[in-house]
């Protein structure tokens, strides 16, 4: 079984059931829609599709934060070496003269001469005047400036805000909407985290802290020990730092998601090629294997999935070269501080007894997801089965390496007899069967060192015979993962 999450951008190619439904048999474990495309009653409207269509796939949202972009476009204006391109804050302009921009005081931060980026580096312009609202940029090469295109200006500290108005307005659209991770754009500190995370409220959605520039990457230990989730976003990270040295920052950022435990997505231009021609480059999958040998949790498709001509394709070309990375290199095992070697040590103990028992199947009975995370960054080859009551926080379980989530409400997690209970429950419904040795994982606190941790190991047939249980037929259906 893969153990690397595939994470796919929906968009205008694949929001329909039968694409949605192909993305999954390809091997999608995460759905992802950009805020920064489409409006709210889109994402609303796909949202809900793929909640019908996929019930147990997580639904990520990226947030636009204070991603700064050029807004929709009726002209999207296309320049010759030395052209002069207006940039302008002023909104209510369309791009056939002026191209606005979605930060209002841009223009107040910027001086003649500074460079200035944009869709994700591919465009490059220096600042030749500056007159009011408007930004003149003289074009350094040819192209065309799109809609929705991010604007990058590494040379100056723009000074926006931690948490943006726009950022208020779609985390309460996520929440209401039951999305299961928010995307949150040039994260710098630990404190912007809590920000977000005050801003929540809840357990769910839990946060991806996209780290793409020089704060994230001075920041990334405390980034990484406060987010749920780490994003590497290759592209404003290769525009706000040096493109050169990209790869060495993705194997940074990667050691330290792994140190502290927390799962990892490695975003943008995966399969670039893949949006216009049905196979990719050697060059990217030298890119994705390396990724996956870095210990990379999960990687991303943008435009190959939303935009492009090879959608399902572009996924099962993805899901196919992580599963031959993974058959040949298995991750490294990084744990969080510098004692795992305790003997209640919940990640140590259940590392050493994976590999030095026949254990077939982990089970693990997890309510608030710290076991569930614990368990599933300890890089085990076992498939692991994260038991939970809370349906929310259950289906974010499927990000983490190796791990199903199982909603089993009717199980009382604080009942001594929790863990036969959530086991006779996975055997009928198919989920164990006879021949698996299963190491059954109850954590008693959100505490590594608990002496109170549980790890037992059960023969699942000869159980199954002293309690009397009775699997489902093999042709019956297995529960959903969320409940549903």
């Amino acid at each position: 079984m893969s153990k690397t999450s595939v994470v796919a951008t929906i968009g205008p190619v694949s929001n329909t059931a039968d694409v949605l439904r192909a993305l999954r048999d390809a091997g999608v474990t995460v759905a992802r829609l950009n805020g920064s495309h489409g409006n709210l009653a889109w994402h609303a409207e796909t949202i809900a599709l793929i909640r019908h269509t996929l019930p147990d796939v997580p639904i990520l949202l990226d947030i636009p934060g204070r991603k700064i972009r050029t807004t929709q476009l009726r002209v999207e204006p296309s320049f010759a070496v030395g052209d002069i391109v207006v940039l302008t804050t002023d909104i209510s302009h369309d791009g056939s003269s002026k191209v606005p921009v979605n930060y209002d005081v841009l223009h107040e931060k910027l001086r003649v001469g500074v460079r200035v980026f944009a869709d994700d580096g591919t465009l490059s312009f220096v600042v030749d005047a500056i007159d009011g609202r408007d930004i003149h940029l003289r074009a350094e090469a040819a192209g065309t400036l799109k809609s929705r295109k991010g604007i990058n200006v590494p040379e100056i500290d723009l000074g926006q805000q931690l948490v943006t108005a726009r950022d208020r307005e779609m985390i309460a659209f996520a929440r209401q909407h039951g999305v299961d991770f928010v995307g949150i754009s040039f994260v710098e500190s630990a404190a912007h985290v809590e920000a977000i995370r005050d801003l929540i409220g809840a357990s769910t959605p839990q946060i991806v802290a996209k780290v793409e520039n020089q704060g994230g990457l001075d920041h990334v230990e405390e980034i990484a020990a406060a987010t749920d989730v780490i994003m590497i976003d290759r592209g404003d990270l290769s525009v706000e730092t040096n493109v050169d040295y990209v790869s060495i920052y993705q194997k940074r950022i990667i050691s330290a998601a792994r140190r502290h435990g927390k799962p990892v997505i490695v975003a943008t231009e995966l399969l670039h090629s893949m949006i216009d021609n049905p196979l990719p480059t050697k060059a990217e999958i030298g890119d994705i294997t390396n990724a996956v040998i870095d210990g990379a949790t999960a990687v991303m498709l943008s435009g190959e999935t939303a935009v492009g001509k090879f959608p399902v394709e572009a996924v099962a070309r993805l899901r196919s070269i992580v599963t031959l990375a993974e058959s040949h290199y298995h991750p490294v095992t990084h744990y969080v501080g510098n004692d795992a070697t305790t003997p209640t040590d919940l990640r140590a103990a259940t590392l050493a007894l994976t590999r030095t028992l026949p254990i077939s199947q982990v089970v693990v009975l997890s309510q608030t997801g710290y076991a569930a995370r614990l368990v599933a960054m300890a890089a085990l080859r076992q498939p692991i089965l994260v038991v939970g009551n809370d349906q929310a926080l259950v289906r974010t379980w499927n990000l983490l390496p190796g791990a199903t989530g199982i909603y089993l409400p009717q199980i009382p997690f604080v009942a001594p007899d929790a863990g036969l209970l959530a086991l006779k429950v996975l055997w009928e419904q198919g989920h164990l069967h006879e021949r698996d040795i299963v190491l059954l994982v109850q954590a008693a606190s959100d505490n590594a060192q608990s002496s109170l941790n549980l790890l037992q190991t059960v023969q699942v047939g000869q159980l199954a015979r002293e309690q009397a249980w009775h699997a489902v037929a093999a042709s019956a259906p297995l529960t959903s993962a969320v409940g549903v």
